[in-house]
C-alpha cells in the first residue's frame, strides 16, 4: 500500500472504529505530558499489542526484539560513537533529544502498523498506536522516506526492519506458517480415555478440540486439530547465537532442522528410559500440590525459595538479604494456594504479554523502584530514561528473541510430547513396576503408594480412598487435580483419586496445553535468559533493595477456579530465583515434566550474557568487533 493509500485507509479506519474505541483501553489516555520516555511508550504499546494479538511467543519475541532495534537504530543515528544494529546512518539536528523520540516514534509506529494489521485485536492496536503518535505531537500519517527530518529518518529505519523481517528466514510472508513440519502423530481428544490413537508415545501430538482459546483468549472452533507453531523457528536470524552454536540435522524432503545450542535428546520411552516414566511422574506429584484444602504451610519468602546453583533446585533460600543484609521476613501460605498461584501468574495466559513480555514488564517494574538507579551494566552515569530504555531494550529484547529460537529450534527437531499425552497414554496401559502383579505393562506407570496405584476391590471398598472409582478395578488411579468445575468464580477442584486415562493439567479445559513441543521449556529458556540479561543490565543480580515483589488478593487471582484462599506476596531476591520459579510453575500447571525445564534453563544461562555482550558492541561502536557476530 502507497503513502496516500495508507493514509485513506487509516481516516476510513479511525472513523469505522468510532470515539468509543478509540479514546478507550490500556495505552490511549491522552495527556499533555508522558509519565515515561517515548521508549518505554512505545515498548508499552507493543506490550499491549501483543496481549491482543494471538499467542505466538516466538513471534513475538522477534516483535520485541526487532521494535528494541527499531528504536535503538534511531537513538543511535544521532550518536556519533554508536552503531546501529542494522540500519546504519549518521544524522544530525539542533535538538539532539527532541530529534532521536520522533525518529522513534516514526520506527516504532509503522514497525507495529506493518506488524499487526492483520490481527485480530487490531480495532484497538490501531487507535492506541495512532492515538500515542497524535499525543506526542507526531503527525501518523507522514510515512515519507525522504529528507533529513527525524520523521524521514524514522520511517525508513522502519522500512528498512519491515524488508529484513521478509528474509529472515521467520516466513513471515506467508504469516509464520509450517514450511516442512508434519505431525507423526494423530491428535489427541481429551474427552475421550486415555490416549488410544497414538502412535509414537515419544513425539509430539495435537490436540482436536471443539473449542480452543489460545493463551490471549482468542477462542474458535478449529476445523481441523492445533498446529505447532514455529517448528522450523532455527530458520530465523539471530542476534547474538553464532555458526559455532548451530548443529545442523536432515529433515524430510531435503529439508534441514537448524538447531542452536543442543542440549541433546530428551528421555525416549522407546528406548526404556526409566527417566522417561519418572520426569512425567513428577508432573503428577506436583499436580498433588494444588489443593487448597491441604494443611500444609510453607514459607515462600526468599528466606526459604531461591538462591539455586544454575540448572538445579537445590537452593534453600538466603540467610539475610544480600543487599541490605536484614533478614527476610517469613510469609507462611498454604502449599495449595501458591503452587495454583504460581501455575497461573507465569501461565502468560489471557491477555498477558506472553513469556518473553512478561520480562519486558519485569525491566519496567525494576526502573519504577525509586531506589533504582538507571546506570548501565550498573557503572557510568546515571542515565536519563531515553538512553536507559533503548540500551537496556537491546540488549533484553535479543536475549528473549535468541531464546525463541535456540527453544523452539529444540522443539521442532525432537519433537517431544507433552505431560497431556505421556500421562495418558502411560496410565491407560498400566502399571511398569510389578511384573507378577494386575495390570501389568512395560510403557505403563510405575507405582508409587499414595500417588500412583491399580484400583483393587478392596481399595475400592466401601470408606476406602478408591471408593468411587469401584467401577474401574484393575484401572491405574493418580493422586491429582481433579479437574474442571461449572462455576470457576466460586468453586475449585482440589485433589482426588482420579484415573490416569482420565488426567487433565492445570489449565482451562479450551487450552489444555500449548500447540507446540514440550522439550525443551520455552518458560525456562526465556525466563533464565532474561534474568541474565537483567542481571547484566542493571550491574546486579538482585532486584532493587533485594526483593521483587507482586501481590496476590485474596478470591480474586485465579481464573478458572475459586483462589486463593488468602492474600499471598509472590517475593524474588534475585531475577534467578524468578527465572526458577517461572520454570517450576509450569510443572504444577502440567505443561513440562523437569526433563524440559533444566536443559531449556542452561540454554538461557549462556543466551542472556551473550545478547548483553552483543548489545555492548553497538552501544560502544565497536565496529571492528561486530563482524564477531555477523556470521549467525
Amino acid at each position: 500500500m502507497n503513502g496516500p493509500e495508507r493514509r485513506a485507509a487509516g481516516v476510513h479506519f479511525l472513523l469505522v472504529c468510532g470515539l468509543i474505541i478509540c479514546l478507550a483501553g490500556p495505552g490511549l489516555v491522552l495527556a499533555d505530558e508522558p509519565e515515561h520516555p517515548v521508549p518505554r511508550l512505545w515498548a508499552e504499546e507493543l506490550l499491549y499489542a501483543i496481549s491482543n494479538d494471538r499467542a505466538r511467543p516466538p513471534v513475538h519475541a522477534r516483535n520485541l526484539h526487532h521494535l528494541s532495534v527499531a528504536m535503538w537504530d534511531a537513538w543511535a543515528a544521532y550518536t556519533p560513537y554508536a552503531d546501529g544494529f542494522l540500519y546504519h546512518e549518521q544524522a544530525s539536528a539542533e535538538d539532539i533529544d527532541e530529534a532521536r523520540d520522533e525518529a522513534i516514534s516514526h520506527a516504532a509506529y509503522w514497525l507495529l502498523h506493518h506488524r499487526f494489521e492483520a490481527s485480530p485485536g487490531w480495532p484497538v492496536i490501531f487507535p492506541s498506536i495512532h492515538n500515542r503518535m497524535l499525543d506526542l505531537g507526531y503527525d501518523p500519517f507522514f510515512d515519507d522516506t525522504s529528507g533529513d527530518s527525524p520523521a524521514a529518518v524514522g520511517n525508513r529505519i522502519a522500512e528498512y526492519i519491515i524488508d529484513y523481517g521478509l528474509s529472515d528466514g521467520s516466513n513471515e510472508e506467508n504469516d509464520f506458517g509450517n514450511q516442512f513440519y508434519e505431525p507423526i502423530n494423530p491428535p489427541l481428544d481429551p474427552e475421550v480415555f486415555g490416549n488410544p490413537d497414538i502412535e509414537y508415545p515419544d513425539h509430539w501430538q495435537p490436540l482436536d478440540l471443539d473449542e480452543w482459546c489460545d493463551q490471549l483468549g482468542n477462542c474458535h472452533s478449529p476445523k481441523e486439530p492445533i498446529p505447532f507453531e514455529s517448528p522450523e523457528w532455527g530458520l530465523v536470524t539471530p542476534f547474538a547465537l553464532g555458526s559455532d552454536d548451530l548443529d545442523i540435522h536432515p529433515g524430510p524432503e531435503d529439508n534441514e532442522w537448524w538447531v542452536y545450542l543442543d542440549p541433546g535428546p530428551p528421555p525416549f520411552l522407546a528406548d526404556g528410559d526409566w527417566e522417561f516414566r519418572d520426569t512425567f511422574v513428577e508432573v503428577i506429584e506436583f499436580s498433588s500440590y494444588l489443593d487448597p484444602d491441604d494443611e500444609e504451610m510453607m514459607d515462600i519468602s526468599p528466606a526459604s525459595i531461591g538462591n539455586n546453583t544454575p540448572g538445579t533446585n537445590d537452593g534453600d533460600g538466603y540467610e539475610t538479604n544480600p543487599v541490605t543484609g536484614k533478614a527476610y521476613e517469613p510469609q507462611y501460605v498454604r502449599r495449595g494456594d501458591y503452587t495454583r498461584v504460581l501455575a497461573e501468574f507465569w501461565a502468560d495466559g489471557p491477555a498477558s504479554e506472553t513469556p518473553p513480555g512478561h520480562w519486558f514488564s519485569i525491566l519496567h517494574y525494576v526502573s519504577d523502584q525509586p531506589e533504582f538507579e538507571k546506570r548501565f551494566g550498573g557503572e557510568g552515569e546515571i542515565l536519563e530514561g531515553r538512553d536507559w530504555y533503548v540500551k537496556s531494550y537491546l540488549a533484553l529484547g535479543g536475549a528473549v528473541h535468541d531464546a525463541a529460537i535456540a527453544a523452539w529450534s529444540v522443539k521442532g527437531y525432537y519433537d517431544y510430547v507433552r505431560p497431556i499425552s505421556a500421562i495418558r497414554y502411560m496410565g491407560e496401559k498400566g502399571q511398569s513396576s510389578d511384573p507378577d502383579g494386575p495390570s501389568y505393562h512395560p510403557e505403563g506407570l510405575p507405582l508409587k503408594e499414595g500417588l500412583i496405584e491399580v484400583v483393587t476391590a478392596d481399595s475400592s471398598a466401601p470408606g476406602e480412598h478408591h471408593e468411587h472409582l469401584a467401577d474401574s478395578i484393575g484401572e491405574i488411579a493418580i493422586l491429582s487435580w481433579a479437574g474442571h468445575v461449572d462455576d470457576q468464580e466460586n468453586e475449585y477442584a482440589g485433589v482426588d483419586w482420579i484415573l490416569a486415562g482420565n488426567w487433565w493439567p492445570y489449565q482451562q479445559p479450551s487450552f489444555i496445553t500449548p500447540p507446540f513441543a514440550g522439550y525443551v521449556s520455552g518458560h525456562s529458556t526465556f525466563s533464565r535468559a532474561a534474568a541474565e540479561a537483567m542481571t547484566l543490565i542493571t550491574g546486579s543480580p538482585y532486584f532493587p533493595g533485594g526483593l521483587g515483589e507482586f501481590p496476590i488478593y485474596q478470591n480474586e487471582f485465579l481464573e478458572f477456579e475459586q483462589g486463593p484462599s488468602q492474600d499471598l506476596t509472590l517475593q524474588w531476591a534475585s531475577y534467578a530465583d524468578a527465572a526458577d520459579e517461572c520454570s517450576l510453575s509450569r510443572i504444577y500447571g502440567g505443561i513440562h515434566p523437569p526433563a524440559d525445564d533444566i536443559p531449556g534453563r542452561l540454554m538461557g544461562y549462556e543466551i542472556g550474557p551473550r545478547a548483553f555482550e552483543r548489545a555492548l558492541v553497538s552501544i560502544r561502536g565497536d565496529r571492528i568487533f561486530r563482524d564477531r557476530f555477523s556470521d549467525g
